[in-house]
């Protein structure tokens, strides 16, 4: 593959930093350097580190930037729970977009075990 916007995971992960980006529009004006800010930093990472994988020059490369990408996944679920947990976000609104995050969360695994089969 010679781009990256071709991958699914990528572009499942973008479509997923619309929906945050829309969920936390209403959070309080108060969180937007707090809780707001911290969901959209980790949602925005996941795409980010697997663009800059895949520029890469090496699979061992792409899986440590793929790994982040988990990592900021995580992150981004745990702070929804929390934004759930504090009313900002409706049961509705978090099963949706946490719904979304493992969709994104099982396309990565499974993105990952088939670069480590190839080394």
């Amino acid at each position: 593959m010679s781009n990256f916007r071709k991958l699914l995971i990528w572009q499942k992960s973008m479509s997923l930093i619309t929906k945050i980006y829309i969920s936390t529009n209403h959070f309080p004006k108060e969180e937007i350097f707090g809780l707001t800010s911290q969901i959209r930093r980790s949602s925005i990472s996941i795409p980010s580190n697997i663009a800059e994988g895949f520029g890469r020059e090496s699979n061992k490369e792409f899986l440590r930037f793929l790994s982040i990408s988990i990592g900021s996944l995580f992150e981004m679920q745990t702070q929804l729970e929390i934004a759930k947990n504090i009313a900002y976000l409706n049961e509705n609104e978090f099963n949706n977009l946490y719904e979304d995050s493992r969709e994104v969360e099982r396309m990565l695994v499974s993105f990952i075990k088939k670069l480590k089969e190839r080394n």
